[in-house]
Formats: C-alpha cells, structure tokens, sequence
C-alpha cells in the first residue's frame, strides 16, 4: 500500500470493492449498498484498474435504457482520475485535485496501472474540514401532511400520521432533519385531518432553525391538489415529500439531477424486487415454453418525493382534488418527467407492515 504521510485503506476493504467488468449492474449496484464507499473500481486481470462506477454511473446508466442485468461495462468511466503512486509531493497532489474537482475518492495506481490503495477525503483531511451542515438554499420543501392515514388505522384514530413516532422523534422531524442535511430549511405544510395537532406541535417545539408555514384544506384535495394553494409561496424549483415517507438520498444532488435533465418534475424512484412465490409458466398458443421456479423481478417504485418546477402548477386547479398520478401524466404529455433512481435507503411507513419492517431496518 502506498504512505506518503497518508493513511492508506485496508488492503481488505480495499479488495472488497474492486470488481470485474462483467459484474452486473444489479450486483454493482449492492455491492456499492454494501460497502457504503460510492464507489467501485473495475479492474482487469492482476488488478489493472480499467474503470469506475458509483451510484450516479449506474443512475444515468438506467435511465439511458440499461437493465439491471446488463454488465457494468456498459456504463462504466474509462476516463477517471487517477494518481501515480511515484508521483512526487503525492499528499500535495490529490488535496489539489480533490478540492479543484470536487472528488470524495481518488484510486492510487503504479506505473503499470494496477490500482494500489484509495484515497479518501476523510483520509487526508481533518473532519472539521468537511461541513457538518450544508450552506442554506431557498428551494421550498413541502410536506403533504393533510391525509387521514387509514393504512395506519387504528393509529391515526388518535395521532395523525405526520406525528407517528419513529424512535424518540415523530415522523416530520426526521424528514425535515434530513431536508436540513443538506441546506433546505423552508417547509410548507399542507394540512387537514387533526390539523390542530400538527400545528400545535410545530409552535410548541423548537424548530428555531427553520422557516415553517402551513395552508390548511377546506377540503380534501387529494395527493397533490392542495399545491394549488401555495401557488403564489412556489417561486423557484421545490421538493414536495409524503409525509410518511423517508428517503437517506442527498437532496442537492437531487436538485442538480434535476436541474441538469432540464425536467419539470423530477420523480425519486427505489429499486425493489418482486418476488413471486410460485413458478410461472410462459405459455405460446397452449403450449408450455418455459417454467421459471419462484422468479424475481427488478421493479423502481415511486417513494412519494419529487422534485417540482413552479409551472407545474398551471396544472392544478384551484380547490379541486387531483391525484399525484394524475398530475405525472398530464404533465409528460407536454415537459418532461425525469426519476431519480436510488438503490436503498427508502422508508415506507404508510401502512403498519412496512412500518414495522421500517423500524427493524432503522434499528429501532
């Protein structure tokens, strides 16, 4: 391993991450899940580094047309950045390079391009260097906090779903936390059902440090009517999030996703298998073609968040129920409609099994 004054990685965790160019993308992807480094390095034989993917590789890959058991040669970089592991003033070099292209991981290599070690920000720099809070951004988050909640019943006989605790926090803290991570403060609240209690909670907590305000609906507008009565608040690009649903995503990179595929709604996808517990017979004019014992299948399941442009709004009428769906569809016949694919890191709590597996996936 190279040490030039730089802590090296393990040679383990190190192995754990390189892979072959025909490794699949749905194997890539949970090797990355896995690892938790971001990123993979493919090598050739004698460990040759030949390319790169990481979650945002493999992001574009499938939204380009790539299934999930496609190889990774398919979108894999050949182009990365890399360090000689002879190259002179080395620690110099990759804080430069790491600060000018903005790079969490850099792979050192020798002179005959087998990969050595890897380089990582928390590495060379003192964790006091790596802000703990991003720097605030104006781009509204709106939590849609109005619905009744009956998946969760009898539950939400008693507390609205917003303030369904997860641990020692309700719901709505961990989404607006996590929103928080990464610089966005201001949250609009759509209420209705046991709109009290929410409104109290928000007034009588200590939310200092961001900006809240709520609309409240007369009526119930469906899953995404009530956006029409933020209309003249939705000024620039905004999030709008279920409020039972929690994503570890990072919310900016998703802003700029969204910004670079120049969309009007940017929908936040997860990776799910489905998994049928029968074998399923594939039939062509009566006759048996092939039986596949208890199949799996790779599906991307909307989570309920997304990314919204103010003209989305000419869509919605004003005080009418409308329906998320409703509103995807109409809007992809004339703009476009992007996702967003992540690969884990999604909580369903809308209905009481996903909310127990939740917690058991959370730790709690």
């Amino acid at each position: 391993m190279v040490n030039k004054g730089i802590k090296s990685m393990d040679s383990v965790k190190l192995q754990s991450i390189l892979v072959s160019a025909d490794m699949s993308i749905k194997e890539a992807m949970q090797k990355l899940d896995y690892t938790a480094e971001r990123i993979l390095f493919v090598v050739e034989e004698g460990n040759k580094l030949v390319g790169t993917v990481t979650d945002g590789d493999i992001r574009r890959g499938i939204i380009h047309g790539c299934a999930f058991k496609d190889g990774i040669s398919k979108l894999m970089r050949r182009d990365f950045v890399k360090v000689d592991s002879d190259m002179d003033n080395l620690m110099y070099h990759v804080k430069e390079i790491m600060f000018n292209d903005k790079l969490e991981q850099i792979p050192i290599v020798n002179r005959d391009g087998v990969i050595e070690d890897m380089i990582r920000w928390i590495d060379i720099f003192d964790k006091d260097v790596v802000p703990l809070q991003a720097a605030l951004k104006s781009n509204p988050v709106v939590i849609m906090a109005g619905g009744k909640g009956l998946r969760l019943d009898p539950f939400t006989k008693i507390l609205p779903k917003p303030l369904i605790p997860i641990g020692d926090k309700t719901v709505i803290e961990l989404i607006m936390e996590k929103f928080y991570k990464h610089g966005f403060h201001n949250f609009n609240y759509t209420l209705n059902y046991k709109k009290e209690y929410i409104k109290i909670f928000l007034q009588e907590n200590d939310f200092s440090s961001y900006k809240l305000n709520w609309v409240e609906e007369k009526n119930y507008l469906g899953t995404i009517g009530s956006l029409s009565l933020l209309r003249e608040k939705l000024k620039e690009t905004f999030f709008v999030t279920n409020c039972d649903s929690l994503l570890a995503a990072d919310f900016a990179q998703l802003l700029k996703w969204h910004s670079q595929y120049d969309a009007a709604i940017t929908i936040v996808g997860c990776h799910n298998e489905v998994k049928i517990p029968f074998g399923v017979l594939e039939v062509s004019d009566g006759k048996l073609k092939k039986m596949v014992e208890k199949p799996v299948h790779d599906v991307i399941i909307n989570t309920g968040v997304y990314v919204i442009e103010p003209r989305v709004l000419s869509y919605i009428p004003d005080n009418k129920k409308m329906d998320i769906n409703e509103l995807i569809e109409t809007v992809a016949k004339k703009d476009k409609v992007s996702v967003y694919t992540i690969f884990s890191g999604w909580f369903d709590i809308g209905q009481w099994e996903e909310y127990k597996d939740s917690l058991k996936q959370l730790g709690i």
